[in-house]
């Protein structure tokens, strides 16, 4: 899921270039019981250690994603760039299940509960200022590079950077990564005009 919509402001203020989907955290419920001893026992591309944790790890190559499963026949997928490539992921997973006898029956519903995006402004940022100027914001240089800030009135957080570049965390469909990135942009014009 690539968000087209370029968002331009003005000749001297920002521009966002299209954002690009990273990864997208999503679940679902085969609604069935797994047994994941026997899940780990048949395949190869999965780990499974329930002293530690009790989730059993399946890594699927195409398309390249993660998911944990859960005895109860809980999911989640993560990894997955595109809410195709999700789906698709499932049903590979679905596939690996079927191969200890577990009949899955039903169309699983899939939630995104998080798409983490990137993507440039299109100008550098001094965040020395931004932390200054914008609310919700943490900057500390010595730790990390990054500004983040968390975009009030929405779920979404970003980190931004000296150089324009920015990523998105926290949102759970492309409309709403498309209004955040606006609304981020717009808070950026402000900023710039003070």
């Amino acid at each position: 899921m690539v968000v087209k919509k370029k968002v331009e402001i003005s000749a001297n203020g920002p521009i966002a270039k299209p954002m690009t989907v990273q990864n997208i955290v999503a679940t679902t419920s085969l609604e069935r019981d797994i047994s994941l001893i026997k899940l780990a026992e048949t395949l190869p591309n999965t780990e499974y250690n329930p002293e530690q944790f009790p989730g059993l790890v399946m890594r699927i190559k195409e398309p390249k994603s993660s998911a944990l499963i859960f005895s109860s026949g809980k999911v989640v997928c993560t990894g997955a760039k595109s809410l195709e490539k999700v789906g698709d992921a499932i049903k590979e997973i679905i596939k690996n299940v079927e191969k200890i006898g577990v009949k899955i029956n039903i169309k699983p519903e899939i939630t995104v509960q998080n798409i983490v995006a990137s993507g440039d402004v299109g100008l550098a940022l001094n965040l020395n200022k931004l932390a200054i100027q914008l609310e919700n914001t943490e900057y500390e240089p010595e730790q990390f590079p990054g500004l983040v800030y968390k975009l009030a009135g929405t779920k979404a957080t970003f980190l931004l950077f000296g150089n324009g570049k920015i990523v998105c965390t926290g949102t759970r469909s492309e409309q709403l990564l498309k209004e955040a990135v606006e609304k981020l942009v717009e808070n950026l014009k402000h900023t710039s005009n003070k």
